[in-house]
């Protein structure tokens, strides 16, 4: 009896955490009781519990609920190590065959961009990064693209967090001139990365669609200058988009 109550308890936990996931911008605690379909009451005592574990915040000010950083950082582990990793490191391993150079795997992690894994090329000139390595959004073909496919408050409100530091001649460090990126990017659903982060160092990136408005990944090749040119990058984004699609299948997702 114990255990089934246990069982019970946690299962609504997870359909609470389940719905704040499915929503941009949260949803007060009304909004919750419809879509969880228990007694407010019920409810808010769960909340409660779940505030207290910290897994879900309330927004100062007008008090929608919202996953908490501890949820963002657990459902990051899962994509890294998930039982669809195998078959996704070996997706990007066939790009690095077939293109040469290095592919990752990314997501948005706070104001930085994580590496979900990564295979290098063969080269000696490379850059070395271990998945669960950090990188800035502004500065990455990665960043600006899952950034411009936020919903609009969303991509605002993260955008008011970040610090456009300067790491090559080429980073973007205006506000205004971001914006301007960003648009573009989302029109073309390709990030393009011109030596922002590192010196000589290209890269494109396409995202990994969960449906045809939202992102939950990006995939990106890159190189440096002297083995290939922002153009033959920019080639091998049909071969990018195919290796999305077959990683959001692994996702259990539809193509976008």
């Amino acid at each position: 009896m114990e255990s089934n109550y246990g069982n019970s308890a946690a299962i609504r936990a997870f359909r609470v955490l389940e719905v704040l996931a499915q929503r941009t911008d949260g949803c007060t605690l009304p909004e919750l009781v419809d879509a969880v379909a228990l007694p407010k009451q019920t409810l808010h005592r769960l909340v409660d519990q779940l505030s207290l574990a910290g897994l879900v915040v309330r927004e100062p000010g007008n008090r929608r609920l919202q996953l908490a950083r501890r949820v963002e950082r657990f459902a990051l582990d899962a994509l890294m190590n998930g039982p669809g990793r195998h078959e996704r490191h070996a997706i990007l391993s066939a790009v690095v065959d077939s293109t040469g150079e290095t592919c990752n795997l990314t997501a948005l992690a706070g104001t930085d961009i994580i590496y979900l894994d990564r295979v290098e090329t063969s080269w000696p000139l490379r850059m070395l990064l271990a998945p669960g390595s950090h990188v800035p959004l502004h500065a990455t073909s990665s960043g600006k693209l899952l950034v411009s496919l936020l919903p609009k408050a969303q991509r605002d409100r993260l955008l008011a967090q970040l610090t456009l530091r300067s790491y090559t001649e080429t980073t973007i460090v205006s506000a205004d001139a971001l914006a301007t990126e960003l648009a573009l990017t989302r029109k073309r659903r390709v990030g393009i990365n011109r030596a922002e982060h590192l010196r000589g160092l290209f890269g494109v990136a396409v995202p990994v669609m969960v449906d045809r408005q939202r992102a939950c990944a990006a995939v990106a090749l890159q190189a440096p200058e002297g083995r290939m040119s922002m153009d033959d990058l920019l080639a091998h984004v049909p071969r990018l988009r195919a290796a999305a699609e077959a990683i959001g299948r692994t996702f259990g997702l539809a193509a976008g």
